[in-house]
């Protein structure tokens, strides 16, 4: 065994350790590179954004060490499903994500910030709540060097949506697009791929999303991959209708030619819990079939979004004012409660699934609603006195807001046997928040806080699923390698320095449903491009975070 370990150091040294002058050496740390491969003890020197060298180091100069023998040593984390869209504007320091290890926020779950028209503009100031800025952006692009400007400490990179294309070209109509509109949507596609954006994402269960055809979808797919870009979807259907939602995703990934992948991979609904092995073996024929089929996961048995999802998809037809609008006529709430109370395979029926007591509500924007913070949609509708389908509508109504939720839906055996899946990654799709100041007025999902934390703790150390390197490896250059990113997601001699070192002993989660603003534990340092912003478990105040491009931007050189 010495023998090995003293071969793998040699093979993994990058230059000789005698007279070279490093920024910061990481001192012997169990070397995870991202691969899967057995970890092993080495030295990891940085020079100014990236890594320079890895081995026995013991002799090399540094301005700054780091001990740490006894700690893993990882590329950093990345967030296959962030919504930091808006928190890293008012807060750079990303906080509940850093302190997890994540360099990589990946934004884009079918809507993106940009590119927008000026009723986009419009409608997105007029609909802020607690977070409140100027849109001073029109692209996507245009977004993300915004942050960069600003300063952020994770990297950022998003995918363009196929719902703001869509808004962009047909607003919130319940239409197919003409030829015109759609070579339009395609073409704000293409030029968000030139920008750097990743693919095109989409979220088909929300309106106006759901109004797309495959054919639509499977255009701006060809689109991005004009670009090397890829797809990926929250699919039209995660309950009973997950199958056939899988074969559009499937549909869309053969005829545009691209990779796709799944988000927030999941069997929602108490009846619909068995058909993950329908779900596996779908994906896995596909696979076998020679396409690029992947999926993301988050590590709990609850999602979390608004009570839009709740209801029919028509009533939303529009935009927000619309919506809410027809929820104050009494024929039209007849009608919605109704649907909302039957069965029906034209749209996944979320309340009828799961059941009142099951929905949490989490949001709100007016401060006379927040009393019901941590309560469930159950408990409103008996307090008011009404059915819970009349309670979600009187609560849209009265929040002007589609009410942030969380909804108790799936089980927890079915986590563990995602994360086994060996093409599965993972994001929190949830924010980067701090335990502060605004981000206290809502009670948010755990996952936001916990969610890569809760992998390398409860379900690596603890349950033993899968093995901490393979974790590691979905964690970074799995995804790295899907998104087609180059130098980052591997401990390598060249790549950029995104470094998290933590204890595999103590990493852990601490939020929980009713407490959620809790950071983890067990991050000793992160490193983005070089830069320290995670110092003995303690933020920095660093903000070295970067735009990260997709494979359509070429830098000039």
């Amino acid at each position: 065994m010495r023998i090995c370990l003293c071969c793998i150091l040699l093979w993994h040294t990058s230059g000789p350790a005698f007279g070279q002058d490093y920024d910061i050496v990481i001192r012997g740390g169990t070397v995870y590179d991202g691969s899967g491969a057995a970890p092993y003890v080495a030295d990891v020197a940085v020079r100014g954004d990236s890594i320079a060298a890895i081995g026995d180091l013991r002799q090399a100069e540094a301005r700054r060490t780091i001990d740490a023998a006894g700690l893993a040593v990882a590329p950093g984390f990345i967030n296959m499903l962030s919504w930091a869209n808006r928190a890293l504007i008012h807060d750079g320091r990303g906080m509940s994500d850093i302190l997890q290890g994540v360099t990589l926020e990946v934004m884009g779950e079918g809507v993106s910030m940009g590119p927008w028209n000026d009723q986009m503009k419009a409608d997105h100031e007029a609909g802020q709540d607690d977070i409140k800025y100027n849109v001073e952006w029109t692209t996507l692009g245009e977004y993300l060097e915004y942050l960069e400007r600003r300063g952020v400490s994770p990297n950022v990179a998003s995918f363009v949506g196929a719902t703001t294309v869509r808004v962009h070209e047909l607003g919130y109509e319940d239409r197919a697009p003409t030829p015109d509109e759609l070579e339009r949507m395609k073409d704000l596609v293409r030029e968000a791929m030139r920008e750097g954006a990743l693919g095109v994402g989409s979220s088909l269960i929300y309106a106006p999303a759901f109004y797309a055809s495959t054919e639509e979808l499977v255009e701006l797919a060809k689109a991005a991959g004009e670009y090397g870009g890829m797809y990926i979807s929250h699919i039209r259907n995660e309950g009973s209708g997950v199958l056939d939602a899988l074969d559009e995703l499937i549909r869309i990934a053969r005829e545009a030619e691209v990779p796709a992948e799944v988000y927030h991979l999941k069997t929602s609904g108490t009846e619909n819990w068995d058909l993950i092995d329908d779900v596996f073996r779908k994906i896995e024929l596909a696979r076998a079939d020679g396409l690029r089929i992947t999926a993301d996961m988050y590590n709990y048995p609850a999602s979390s979004t608004g009570l839009d999802a709740l209801m029919p998809r028509w009533v939303q037809e529009g935009g927000f004012g619309d919506w809410r609008r027809r929820l104050q006529i009494d024929t039209i709430r007849a009608q919605v409660a109704m649907e909302m109370r039957t069965p029906s395979d034209a749209w996944e029926n979320t309340l009828l699934s799961i059941g009142p007591e099951r929905v949490m509500l989490i949001s709100f924007r007016q401060d006379s609603l927040r009393q019901f913070v941590g309560k469930t949609l159950g408990y409103v509708a008996d307090l008011w006195g009404v059915a819970p389908e009349e309670a979600a509508m009187n609560l849209v109504v009265a929040d002007s807001s589609r009410v942030g939720c969380v909804f108790f839906s799936m089980r927890e055996e079915n986590i563990g046997r995602k994360v086994a899946k060996p093409w599965v990654s993972f994001g929190s799709d949830g924010s980067a928040m701090a335990a502060e100041g605004v981000f206290l007025n809502s009670q948010p999902h755990p996952r936001g806080y916990g969610n890569f934390a809760r992998l390398l703790g409860k379900y690596v150390r603890e349950e033993k699923i899968i093995s901490l390197e393979e974790a590691i490896r979905r964690l970074t250059s799995q995804p790295a390698h899907n998104l087609s990113l180059t130098r980052r997601g591997w401990i390598r001699p060249g790549n950029y320095a995104d470094i998290v070192v933590f204890d595999p002993d103590t990493i852990a989660d601490r939020a929980t449903f009713v407490e959620p603003h809790q950071y983890a534990v067990g991050v000793e340092h992160v490193f983005v491009n070089g830069v320290q912003v995670v110092k003995e478990g303690d933020h920095t105040g660093a903000k070295p975070g970067r735009f990260v491009r997709g494979p359509g931007w070429k830098a000039l050189e």
